[in-house]
């Protein structure tokens, strides 16, 4: 728990990216980061070697910027306002959030138009942070399950440069992109570089999935134990399109005690270990 220990806890399993959240992603009100909390968290990054630009913090459960209730859009918006501002307070370039659900009240394009404005809005408020998008599973009103989605909220969002994508591979599956082999991984990604522009996907989420292809739910599994395979994993972790960007996993904690996280980066290192004398 707290901000501060974030880095020690990726420190612990071994890995070289974290998510994190920025406050109780349960509750309205949390309290500032204190000048204390900021400085053991730059200190712990220095401490374990750990890159800011591979910490992907996850915006609260809360937050639902598409929400045509004017007012509870404003309530999402300061949350999610006061989130970039603590990512500021620890140099933290990334923002990770969910784009939300149109509530079955409004149109996915006015729900759509909802997140840009308020995307736009904070990046008035703010300096520097780059707001990611994470896809959907496609659960019932929710928006940014699809390219589609993600590409309009984009050529909305008035700073290009501070706007960027997370790939969730549980989402991505449930949402009905098939995963499942080394091509067709490929060939949902040539989709996503002409639709919404690779140069947008700014992060991973690491998921197996308990749901099946297009099911629309998102309910995420251990590596290797849900309807993903080996080649799926194997496709992000030697990717180009995944190259220098944070992988993250979002796994189940089976153990209790994240040990089964040291697994999976150890399992998902292996994966991109090349025998000597090997090319590239």
């Amino acid at each position: 728990g707290g901000v501060q220990n974030s880095p020690t806890n990726c420190f612990n399993v071994a890995g070289q990216a974290f998510a994190l959240f920025l406050k109780n992603q349960r509750k309205w009100d949390s309290p500032s980061l204190s000048p204390e909390n900021i400085k053991q968290f730059e200190q712990n990054c220095k401490a374990y070697n750990l890159d800011v630009k591979f910490i992907l913090p996850h915006g609260s459960y809360l937050i639902n910027l598409a929400n045509p209730d004017k007012e509870k859009r404003e309530k999402s918006y300061l949350s999610f306002l006061d989130d970039v501002k603590r990512c500021e307070q620890l140099n933290i370039q990334l923002y990770n959030f969910h784009p939300g659900s149109t509530t079955g009240m409004c149109s996915l394009e006015e729900g759509i138009r909802n997140v840009a404005e308020c995307i736009n809005r904070v990046h008035k408020e703010t300096a520097n942070v780059v707001i990611v998008l994470e896809n959907s599973a496609g659960q019932k009103n929710s928006v940014g399950s699809k390219f589609e989605d993600l590409k309009k909220i984009i050529s909305q969002v008035e700073d290009k440069s501070r706007i960027g994508v997370c790939l969730d591979t549980c989402h991505t599956f449930a949402a009905g992109y098939d995963i499942r082999s080394y091509n067709d991984f490929d060939q949902v990604m040539k989709q996503f570089d002409e639709v919404v522009d690779a140069t947008y996907l700014k992060a991973v989420h690491l998921n197996d999935s308990k749901s099946d292809l297009g099911s629309g739910l998102d309910r995420h599994e251990n590596i290797g134990k849900g309807k993903l395979t080996l080649e799926t994993f194997k496709y992000v972790m030697t990717s180009r399109y995944f190259k220098n960007i944070p992988i993250v996993l979002e796994t189940p904690d089976v153990t209790n005690d994240e040990s089964v996280y040291k697994y999976e980066i150890r399992y998902l290192y292996e994966m991109v270990v090349k025998p000597e004398g090997a090319d590239n």
